[in-house]
């Protein structure tokens, strides 16, 4: 059975342009509803946790590497640091760790 690629894209293009298109004329007024208001705020903040999470833990060596820059990068910026510091603090927590493990 052969497949035809370009049924696949057009389909997959159909869904992403109904997926646009559809609120936008299914919603002629402003949205009220404040628990709507919310999930529809926090979408793509979800998404792109979704998405970085778990490439964090396997894009190192060991995931325990991951894991643990993943911690120490969320407690630095919880204190402030810039996001400079974050990353560096994260880069060197893996180097160490994949050095000596």
């Amino acid at each position: 059975m052969k497949h035809n690629i370009y049924v696949y894209i057009l389909i997959m293009a159909g869904v992403s342009y109904l997926l646009r298109v559809l609120p936008l004329t299914l919603i002629r007024k402003p949205i009220e509803n404040n628990f709507i208001k919310s999930f529809l705020f926090y979408v793509p903040y979800v998404t792109l946790a979704v998405m970085t999470f778990p490439a964090i833990i396997q894009a190192t060596r060991l995931p325990l590497a991951g894991a643990a820059a993943l911690i120490i990068g969320i407690t630095a910026a919880w204190k402030g640091v810039s996001l400079l510091g974050v990353s560096v603090s994260c880069c060197v927590v893996v180097f160490i760790l994949e050095a000596f493990l």
